[in-house]
């Protein structure tokens, strides 16, 4: 699995670091990051839940 989000798209809702804070956090402009070596979800199972959770659908999963 592979976790990216789309900068261009992003709108900063932090719903993504809300749910699952172990793979996301948001920069200091409150745009959602993935965490540095967290770009696989880290096992966590809220990850998914978290893409989901976007209200803009920023956030893609590769499951490649």
């Amino acid at each position: 699995m592979r976790i990216a989000i789309d900068q261009d798209v992003c709108i900063g809702s932090g719903q993504c670091a809300l749910t699952a804070p172990s793979v996301f956090t948001q920069d200091d402009d409150g745009f959602g990051q993935v965490l540095p070596g967290r770009e696989d979800g880290a096992g966590d199972p809220l990850a998914r839940e978290a893409v989901r959770a976007c209200p803009v659908q920023a956030i893609t999963v590769d499951d490649a």
